[in-house]
């Protein structure tokens, strides 16, 4: 256990802490929500670049790191399409969280094959991730009223759900000589 994964475990750890703030009945818990909701997304860019740094990576960062990633983002998104509940916060919601479960099972196949460098993370993926995240902390740490900033969150969370699209669709464009070849050809 080095320090990158440990921060990694902080993150699953949070999650938890994410939702009780999150339903907490008081003036500041959207805030506070949103905060710890921050703070994870920093330590997931934080232990990749201390990992890489100190040449830390290990099977078990290489595992938990996107899982936790997924769950914080996937539980956030739950959260504010029950809070929200329209059509501007769960189609890009539904968006991304179907795309992640495609990709992560395209990965996993690809990775079986013996191919998954064909579906390795992009900078496409990178400006994704930051506009989501990005628009998770608006959303987390407003009300579901229609404000500016909500606005914005919403914005960003639609440009994040093209964005997902837009990079699975270069995902599946380089996997798919994989996944049309003839058995025969495998």
């Amino acid at each position: 256990m080095n320090i990158p994964n440990l921060l990694t475990v902080l993150r699953v750890l949070l999650i938890p802490v994410f939702i009780l703030l999150f339903y907490l009945p008081f003036s500041w818990s959207y805030l506070a929500a949103s905060a710890v909701f921050a703070i994870a997304a920093v330590t997931d860019w934080f232990d990749g670049y201390l990992a890489r740094r100190w040449q830390q990576s290990t099977p078990f960062g290489a595992f938990l790191d996107p899982v936790a990633d997924k769950l914080m983002v996937a539980v956030a998104l739950v959260l504010l399409v029950e809070e929200h509940h329209n059509l501007w916060l769960t189609l890009p919601a539904a968006t991304i969280i179907g795309r992640e479960i495609v990709v992560s099972a395209l990965r996993e196949w690809m990775a079986e094959l013996g191919a998954r460098a064909h579906v390795a993370v992009s900078n496409l993926g990178k400006w994704k991730t930051a506009a989501q995240m990005v628009a998770l902390v608006i959303l987390l740490a407003n009300p579901p009223l229609f404000t500016f900033w909500v606005a914005v969150g919403y914005f960003l969370l639609i440009l994040a759900a093209a964005l997902t699209l837009w990079s699975m669709l270069h995902y599946l464009l380089a996997a798919w000589p994989h996944l049309s070849a003839d058995p025969k050809e495998k």
